[in-house]
């Protein structure tokens, strides 16, 4: 008699323990979280809760990190980003602080949703719910009329989310292809703010894509599933308009508090992606495609090639953006002592990059946010440390989401084993060769005839084996 293969939900929490994660709070954060009270106004903060705050988030998300704002100044703009002030209720070292140190992250599997923070906190008390007074943190910042970071500051507030919306909404009404979301109805001073920060995310990107970011689409696959948790499909997700815009101001604030952390001469955590270390298969596989690529690394070149794809091979985009991720390297957390060499990150071409904006959802994040209002000091070996512990952590989530992702697909390709797919070499190493098929968006290991493989190498591959417990889905070059 064959054992039942267990549910996503359940390999979900399996795959948590097997990476060290804790899927749980344990009692005592529990128990600080249940006597955790809202948090009250405060002589000292900035009573800033008639500005125009809506949030844009997920559909289902209910940890919600910010509040976004912003006005017409001097042929530019001022944005304002109300970030959740989590550190009002997780002192350093306590037990939910603790917790939230152990895991360094939440982490999205689709099937299961593992918060970094209690869920009395992140859903409640430190969420920026609609219509509710909140304590943030704001950080302001005035962009120039070329699309500039220019002056930017650093402080806390009370703010108050007028409208909660989400992506796929206000992207179809930006779009013109749907109707105005239901938040905005009646509400025109809203809707003209969210059309604002529309424009003013198209200044910020265009003034990215000058210096040199990296424009691309990796469109992520996801599990789709009903409302009663089955598995139905996979589909791959594209950022959408307001996906764009939300990480535009983010960019943009994650910046103002780099910049203000170095004026104060504090060391801090920096958010990197060093120059590639592979930038001679770069080379190679811009020259494949008709372009030729400098010697030495540069951003700014890689930009015009991703440019020119975007524009001529607009139908494989999304896999010579996710070939050119692949081959640029994962990105770090390190810490920063003003006045050092900055490594930077080679794909938003900045040297002064942060996390800031998800306390709720990121260790490194709540630490920057102490840093940001002198509530906690960190020497410079304590940051390292914490650090390299969310660097390990994001790598480890991201081994995680792609397991269930993986048992997700064995499940849709039980009954495709000996058929042949079109792939995409996405790893290439001693741990093996690894890659994705699109049809449907899985990925596996290439267990035979994988030596002659490349990364980034478009192949045909036939379908050996697949084990949805275990998220094996095994490949053999055909």
């Amino acid at each position: 008699m064959t054992r039942p293969v267990p549910s996503l939900y359940d390999i979900a929490g399996s795959a948590m323990l097997e990476k060290g994660f804790l899927p749980e709070p344990p009692p005592e954060a529990l128990a600080q979280a249940e006597a955790a009270r809202p948090a009250g106004p405060g002589a000292e903060l900035r009573d800033l809760r008639a500005l125009p705050w809506t949030s844009i988030d997920n559909p289902e998300s209910r940890d919600l990190d910010q509040v976004e704002a912003s006005e017409r100044a001097g042929g530019g703009y001022r944005l304002w980003v109300g970030i959740a002030d989590v550190d009002h209720f997780v002192a350093a070292g306590s037990p939910i602080d603790l917790f939230a140190q152990h895991n360094c992250t939440s982490v999205y599997t689709g099937a299961r949703t593992f918060p970094m923070l209690p869920e009395r906190l992140s859903f409640d008390l430190s969420s920026l719910n609609a219509g509710v007074p909140r304590r943030a943190i704001v950080i302001e910042t005035v962009v120039g009329a070329d699309g500039e970071i220019g002056e930017g500051k650093v402080y806390a507030a009370l703010v108050e989310n007028h409208a909660k919306l989400d992506y796929p909404s206000v992207s179809a009404w930006l779009d013109g292809t749907g109707p105005r979301p239901a938040p905005l109805e009646g509400r025109d001073d809203l809707a003209a703010q969210v059309e604002m920060q529309d424009a003013l995310a198209k200044l910020l990107g265009e003034g990215r894509r000058r210096a040199g970011a990296l424009d691309v689409d990796t469109a992520q696959p996801r599990a789709v599933l009903d409302a009663h948790g089955k598995l139905v499909g996979m589909a791959d997700h594209h950022q959408d308009r307001a996906g764009n815009v939300v990480e535009e101001l983010m960019i943009a604030s994650n910046r103002t508090v780099a910049k203000a952390l170095d004026a104060r001469g504090l060391t801090s955590i920096r958010r990197v992606v060093k120059a590639p270390e592979r930038w001679a298969k770069i080379m190679k596989y811009a020259a494949e495609r008709g372009h030729t690529l400098p010697e030495a690394p540069s951003s700014l070149a890689l930009s015009k090639f991703v440019a020119r794809m975007r524009s001529e091979r607009a139908a494989e985009f999304a896999e010579i953006s996710l070939s050119l991720v692949k081959l640029m390297g994962r990105g770090e957390y390190i810490a920063h002592r003003p006045g050092t060499i900055e490594v930077g990150h080679f794909g938003l071409a900045t040297e002064q990059y942060t996390h800031a904006t998800a306390p709720n959802r990121r260790y490194v994040d709540l630490i920057t946010q102490r840093l940001a209002l002198s509530r906690h000091g960190y020497d410079e070996a304590t940051l390292s440390a914490l650090a390299t512990r969310a660097s390990e952590r994001a790598a480890a989530a991201e081994k995680v989401e792609r397991r269930v992702l993986k048992s997700a697909s064995a499940q849709l390709l039980v009954e495709r084993v000996g058929e042949v797919f079109d792939g995409l070499i996405t790893g290439a190493s001693d741990k093996g060769v690894f890659v994705r098929i699109f049809q449907p968006a899985a990925e596996g290991k290439v267990v035979r005839g994988e030596r002659a493989l490349e990364l980034a190498s478009h192949v045909k591959v036939r379908l050996r084996d697949v084990d949805v417990e275990r998220g094996f889905i095994d490949f053999e070059a055909a």
